[in-house]
């Protein structure tokens, strides 16, 4: 990995090199986070003598807590300083992977990781929001790539990583190896990291009204596409229902709140809007090699749980390798092109991921893989310089909690939504005794769809570029 970093901490003064440290941690721990406790709910079954659907509760209530409050700690992070929260949310996060080794009944390990998940939230939202600050807008591109690298890792390393470790010192341990890191990145940002400017006494309020809100709507919404595991009965349909109704009351407030927490003229912004919305559809389909990948691996091509585990961790090991490349070409060549060609890229991979394999097996189905998670990483280094760029000090925060909100949800649709995609095109609910013919149709419904979404990326790309063109005066 040195050698990937070396070009980017070479043009950079070591208080930026100490800064990316820290923000790179920051980001890598909140994304081992996410993956590393999926691998302990069997042992975690059993050690509480729970049923899976209890125990499912310790992955979504981090992620349910990610989702519901990543806009309003970044927001909360403009108004009383990113730096000062950056660090309570780190020593937060630290504090919960301890109270989650040590915690001795379920229902106290599900309130430790919610705690642990809100820690998670201000670091994803602060991250990002911290590059403008210690980075040149010359290498702004480099340096997202640089995170979307260390998130590539986190995500890739937590299910190896947390069999190992169960397997040696028992499920605490996959708590436990968060804390040393944690405090290591709080030396670090608590070293480097630029200290917030003095509030003035006309700083705006937060708003409390908004938050509560967004945070209910975005809870109906995640619960509704969680709960059930695909299935869709009236509790669905409900939460569904009061999301929908939740966002249009939200819309309200904001309409009439005097320092809202995102006002509604941001998403007049075509860049703004584009980059949340094309981030939603690209993890969406990104999430869908996640959860439909290994049905298909073993369905249509017969492949063991081994092989199996290594073809899918080409994903990530490519999107571990290319994310500081991409970014490095979003700087020489410009955001819009390496969005374009990051898009390009996933469609030309999820059109042919189908397809390929039937004749070449395992070999044609990392191919197209590997085109999709390398245009994944291109698009999301270019993407998140595109919309973090030339953006007010203040609004930094919330809008970085709105970019990871957005890949949040496109996370949790896809595995919803494209899983039961799947399901439909197999004609089967159950997938382990599915004919392979019947798999094999299944991936080509959900990578058509998937295809189709990616389209639609490209579309909304080009239109923002044509409304942000008609929006500067002539002669500007």
């Amino acid at each position: 990995m040195t050698f990937l970093l070396k070009p980017l901490l070479a043009a950079s003064r070591p208080s930026e090199q100490w800064a990316l440290g820290s923000l790179s941690l920051s980001m890598l721990l909140a994304s081992l986070g996410t993956s590393i406790a999926n691998v302990a709910l069997p042992t975690l079954a059993q050690a509480f003598n729970a049923s899976f659907q209890q125990v499912q509760w310790v992955v979504l209530a981090y992620l349910l807590a990610i989702t519901t409050l990543i806009v309003s700690v970044g927001r909360l992070g403009d108004l009383m300083g990113r730096r000062r929260l950056l660090l309570a949310g780190t020593f937060l996060f630290t504090v919960a992977s301890v109270l989650c080794g040590v915690a001795p009944t379920l229902a106290l390990l599900i309130a430790a990781r919610a705690a642990q998940g809100l820690g998670a939230a201000i670091m994803m939202a602060l991250t990002i929001a911290f590059v403008g600050e210690t980075v040149p807008k010359k290498r702004t591109g480099s340096a997202m790539g640089l995170l979307g690298t260390m998130s590539a890792i986190g995500t890739a390393l937590g299910p190896s990583l947390g069999g190992i470790l169960i397997a040696g010192f028992g499920w605490p341990a996959i708590f436990f190896v968060s804390v040393p890191l944690g405090i290591l990145t709080l030396l670090l940002a608590h070293r480097s990291l630029p200290a917030d400017l003095p509030r003035t006494t006309d700083h705006p309020r937060f708003d409390h009204a908004g938050t509560l809100l967004l945070a209910l709507t975005l809870g109906a919404y995640a619960l509704a596409v969680t709960t059930g595991r695909g299935s869709f009965s009236l509790i669905n349909v409900v939460l569904l229902l009061t999301a929908f109704f939740g966002l249009g009351l939200f819309a309200r407030v904001e309409a009439r709140a005097a320092s809202p927490l995102l006002p509604l003229a941001m998403f007049r912004d075509p860049v703004l809007s584009a980059g949340f919305a094309m981030s939603t559809l690209v993890t969406t389909v990104v999430m869908a090699t996640l959860v439909v990948g290994p049905f298909y691996l073993s369905g249509a091509l017969a492949l063991d749980a081994a092989r199996i585990g290594l073809v899918m961790s080409t994903g990530p090991i490519v999107a571990a390798l290319t994310g500081v490349p991409a970014g490095r070409l979003v700087d020489r060549f410009g955001a819009y092109r390496m969005t374009m060609a990051g898009l390009m890229a996933m469609a030309a991979g999820s059109s042919t991921l189908p397809t390929v394999p039937i004749r070449f097996g395992a070999p044609g189905y990392i191919a197209p893989l590997v085109v999709i998670t390398a245009g994944y990483a291109l698009f999301q280094a270019a993407n998140n310089t595109a919309v973090m760029a030339d953006l007010a000090p203040d609004r930094r925060g919330v809008t970085s909690g709105m970019l990871n909100l957005s890949r949040n949800l496109g996370l949790i649709t896809g595995a919803s939504v494209m899983g039961a995609l799947f399901a439909l095109g197999s004609g089967t609910a159950n997938m382990l005794t599915a004919r392979p013919e019947a798999v094999a149709a299944g991936m080509r419904l959900t990578f058509g769809a998937a295809a189709v979404l990616i389209a639609g990326a490209l579309a909304i790309a080009s239109a923002s570029r044509a409304l942000a063109r008609r929006a500067v005066p002539a002669g500007a």
